[in-house]
């Protein structure tokens, strides 16, 4: 199955699924910043200088992930983070039983944005949810696990926001929901594709014997003003 984008995953994204909410110029673009903090550059040679005077505000920054400017301006820092595992899966998972699986939409967000405020702080936003579907399961009237679509391109689509509420560990909602959301990737002709810290490597783990295959390990960065 197709991976071609996997290696420029932000700016593959913007030039092609969210192209209609990207802020861009000419070969950089990013996400509004209360969508995702995600920039991408179309290759390492691109000019950037203009580009991130006008896409990256004083007092804000964004995340690079994959390829970078080879020359960075003067007066910006590009700083590295440890590389992620980037993995895919291209064969469907064995179903899990459970509770009943809902898509997740506007009535949600308050739910959504206090389950993910525990575990992606950073990442998701209070208009995160427009960048794919979203899916849960409530338990007691609350949202006690999740997972959405994130990133992609026309051939693959990334899994992301995979989250359980401390108080429902262990009942396996997350498996049941990652199950779901990859088969239905892949009955749609989509490569499915997650990112995960190696320093987690309960998760890491995890998708490991879950079948997930490495693909590489993916740079990682954090674009600010000097």
């Amino acid at each position: 199955m197709d991976d071609a984008g996997l290696d420029n995953p932000f700016f593959a994204a913007l030039d092609s699924l969210h192209r209609d909410i990207a802020l861009r110029r000419g070969d950089v673009a990013r996400y509004p910043a209360d969508v995702a903090p995600f920039l991408g550059v179309a290759h390492a040679g691109v000019d950037v200088g203009d580009a991130f005077d006008a896409l990256v505000p004083e007092g804000d920054e964004a995340l690079l992930l994959g390829i970078a400017p080879a020359r960075m301006p003067p007066g910006w820092t590009l700083e590295p983070f440890a590389d992620l595992a980037q993995m895919v899966r291209g064969e469907p998972l064995e179903e899990v039983d459970g509770p009943d699986i809902l898509e997740l939409g506007e009535l949600h967000r308050n739910d959504v944005l206090a389950l993910t405020a525990l575990v992606y702080p950073h990442y998701f936003r209070p208009r995160t949810m427009l960048l794919g579907r979203y899916f849960g399961i409530y338990e007691g009237g609350r949202l006690a696990a999740m997972i959405g679509e994130r990133l992609g391109a026309p051939a693959a689509r990334e899994m992301s926001a995979i989250c359980t509420h401390p108080d429902f560990l262990g009942h396996g909602y997350a498996r049941r929901l990652t199950a779901f959301l990859v088969n239905d990737t892949l009955r749609g002709g989509r490569l499915p594709f997650l990112h995960v810290s190696h320093a987690n490597t309960r998760a890491k783990q995890l998708y490991e014997r879950s079948g997930w295959r490495m693909r590489r390990d993916i740079p990682f960065w954090r674009l600010a003003r000097a």
